[in-house]
């Protein structure tokens, strides 16, 4: 059985916006590499570096900003029955995830400020060996997954 559920509709905005943040903070430490580079007259190689790397990262700014939250977003899938959390995910390798009910150990939301700005959180579910995560859903769908995997799980709450 395939998966049949998707992510939140505001995942590709929110990874799009992560993304272009990430790539401005990449450009900002460039060019004040490159400014520090003109301004102390590092050997010659450094310049011709930071510039390459400043024309590397313009089509890899394009792919992460512009294409590949888009094709993320069709191809993550998961489903949660009683026996099995699956999960399949990839852009270029698809995999295939199948976490039983009975390793899963713990489950939480997280919620980071872009996540909060767009009314969504992520649930990860931990076992023994690894953690596994499905990342932007709506706030209320992933209380619901929390506590429906912590359901089949039979997992008890800790007060804290």
């Amino acid at each position: 059985m395939e998966p049949q559920q998707r992510l939140s509709k505001n995942a590709v905005k929110i990874w799009r916006i992560h993304e272009a943040i990430e790539s401005a903070v990449t450009f900002l430490v460039i060019g004040v590499l490159l400014y520090l580079d003109h301004r102390f007259s590092w050997v010659y190689w450094v310049g011709w570096i930071l510039a390459g790397l400043a024309v590397l990262e313009v089509p890899m700014m394009i792919w992460s900003v512009f294409v590949q939250p888009s094709m993320k977003y069709a191809r993550w899938r998961y489903t949660i029955s009683e026996q099995f959390l699956q999960l399949k995910f990839g852009v270029f390798t698809e995999t295939g995830e199948l976490i039983p009910m009975t390793k899963i150990q713990s489950v939480a939301t997280r919620q980071g400020p872009l996540q909060k700005r767009y009314g969504v959180c992520s649930v990860t579910v931990t076992t023994m060996g690894s953690s596994h995560t499905i990342p932007v859903l709506d706030q209320d769908i992933a209380g619901e997954l929390r506590n429906q995997i912590a359901r089949y799980a039979k997992l008890k709450e800790v007060d804290e």
